[in-house]
């Protein structure tokens, strides 16, 4: 392959060996080509295709001093330009080229000695990185993990999570299925009164949660109702509302680039601000598109918009008009500075 041209992915790995998962999960190991130090539950930028263009996030599903490879764990996705590269074209061999870790959606900076790791789906990628870290560095600490999934042939890691149970007897592994669940497995979907019976003295436990929006919202009343305050409950989210909402194509508001080229473009209501420069060429960096990377960091100096996340931004980034552009909304006219 060639060599990297995204400078956002300046760290070269090898792929050692693909492993299928489920019907459409597979992970990735990958030897790094230099020390690569990064914290349980953080992500990567990948450059796609090894192109400057085309980036996006996952999950490092290893644990670093337990794992012996740097792991991507991704779902193909149908027409999914990064995930169908990384699932059905790259090869033992190849080198591929991903960023620093990011993220804050880490055990290792939310202290606890009652930890409920929650997973829905896919989401199950950052809760096992993390139930590995816990496990071997909190010996003492109570780990419960609850994995939701849609049936039995759908669970992630289904044959280290038995390994796990075996090698360390303290964590408590519980896995729903909403169909056709077997032994093994809790028939139906999570629910209070199923966290209730399970995780006696729940309001004692920090939750980490990742899946669904929907998922995570439920879950977040759920645990709310059994006594968890919303500053022991923590979440990384996969997926931006503001991809779902509907564009008013009869209504038409002005984009306007001030630096580092003035430019002028009509664009529909409701379009995400970064669909809109995609659209017209504009220089702007997109990764996960999904509120979690931070990569499409754009100034807004001045507009009518509306935002669904704020992902990693800091108070002072709001304050002073940043968004994040695959999140943003525009309402009405707007002025960005693509180069502040």
């Amino acid at each position: 392959m060639s060599n990297n041209q995204n400078p956002l992915c300046y760290n070269e790995m090898q792929v050692y060996a693909i492993h299928q998962e489920t019907d459409d999960v597979y992970t990735i190991e990958l030897i790094a080509q230099d020390f690569y130090p990064y914290e349980p539950g953080q992500y990567a930028l990948v450059s796609i295709r090894n192109t400057p263009n085309i980036v996006r996030a996952y999950t490092l599903s290893s644990t670093p001093g337990m794992s012996r490879f740097v792991t991507l764990t991704v779902r193909r996705i149908k027409n999914g330009v990064g995930s169908n590269w990384i699932t059905s074209e790259i090869k033992e061999g190849d080198q591929i080229w991903i960023s620093d870790p990011m993220g804050k959606f880490t055990c290792t900076r939310i202290v606890s000695d009652r930890y409920l790791l929650v997973a829905g789906g896919c989401g199950v990628t950052p809760i096992m990185s993390m139930t590995r870290w816990l496990l071997k560095n909190k010996p003492g600490v109570d780990v419960v993990v609850f994995y939701s999934v849609h049936s039995p042939k759908d669970v992630i890691f289904k044959r280290e999570w038995a390994l796990l149970k075996e090698q360390f007897p303290q964590l408590k592994l519980f896995i729903n299925a909403s169909v056709d669940a077997d032994d093994g497995f809790i028939d139906g979907r999570l629910n209070s009164q199923m966290l209730s019976e399970l995780v006696p003295n729940i309001a004692d436990y920090t939750v980490l949660t990742c899946g669904p929006e929907s998922y995570m919202r439920d879950l977040r009343a759920m645990t709310e109702f059994l006594g968890i305050p919303s500053e022991r409950f923590f979440l990384e989210q996969f997926h931006s509302s503001a991809e779902n909402c509907m564009l008013d194509n009869s209504k038409q508001v002005t984009l306007s680039i001030t630096n580092p080229v003035p430019q002028t473009f009509s664009v529909p209501v409701g379009k995400t601000l970064l669909a809109a420069l995609e659209e017209h060429k504009a220089p702007i960096i997109a990764a996960c598109r999904e509120g979690i990377c931070g990569s499409c960091k754009t100034l807004v100096v001045s507009g009518d918009y509306e935002v669904s996340s704020n992902g990693p931004l800091t108070e002072d980034e709001i304050k002073q008009g940043y968004v994040l552009a695959c999140c943003c909304q525009m309402k009405g006219n707007i002025s960005v500075d693509l180069m502040p």
